[in-house]
């Protein structure tokens, strides 16, 4: 597998800083986020979870997966969550040719609207698979009133040579005031998911932090 950062570079982020990294670090928020569901293993499971702690997040559907189980999907809505698209077919930018790769963006936005009564505006979040792009890619998204959304902290909860211990340290060693956290509802992530998500919902409950959603509000300065 290749390397990656758990704890974002502020190089980075100055670098790619049209694109959504963290929030404020004034308020005791966490912005929990989850790529590649609905899946019927572990998405309505985080729920759950979520439900316990009163806790808001942001999933990061793929328009297949809402298409192939729209009843979970259902689920996240109605527990008044964010909604981000995360693509059709999980597309990795840097491989796909801009046209293709915003049809396929377009067409799980299709997905979404068929499938619940979520005002335009409030679904023009993206997250980039894989975290990757080009920069036509992301100029023509953001022009199409999308806001990128990225992550300040990776739990690397997809790695299956990291141990559901050190996936937990990687949240807890990096997370701060504003942090947004990247987690996975895919059958994949399960495992480490099943075991790191209460604990993190415990133990940041405990030193008083909230678990926010992304919404519009937080993305007026972008």
């Amino acid at each position: 597998m290749k390397p990656y950062f758990v704890k974002t570079p502020s190089l980075v982020k100055f670098l790619f800083r049209n694109w959504v990294w963290s929030f404020s670090k004034k308020e005791k928020a966490i912005y929990l986020t989850f790529d590649d569901g609905p899946t019927p293993e572990i998405t309505a499971w985080t729920l759950e979870q979520l439900n316990k702690y009163n806790a808001k997040a942001t999933f990061f559907c793929i328009g297949k997966n809402i298409e192939q189980h729209p009843e979970i999907f259902h689920k996240i809505v109605k527990n008044n969550h964010s909604i981000g698209n995360h693509t059709h077919n999980h597309l990795k930018g840097i491989k796909t040719t801009t046209a293709d790769y915003l049809d396929n963006i377009n067409k799980a936005e299709l997905a979404f609207h068929k499938n619940s009564k979520l005002e335009t505006q409030s679904l023009k979040l993206f997250r980039p698979p894989y975290g990757k792009l080009r920069f036509s890619q992301s100029r023509k998204i953001r022009k199409k009133g999308y806001k990128i959304i990225m992550w300040d902290v990776l739990s690397a909860d997809f790695d299956t040579k990291i141990t559901n211990k050190k996936c937990l340290e990687n949240v807890i060693k990096n997370t701060e005031n504003g942090s947004i956290i990247v987690f996975h509802d895919s059958v994949k992530a399960s495992e480490k998911l099943q075991f790191v998500l209460p604990k993190i919902l415990e133990y940041y409950s405990e030193k008083g932090f909230v678990f926010k959603r992304i919404a519009l509000p937080n993305l007026l300065k972008y």
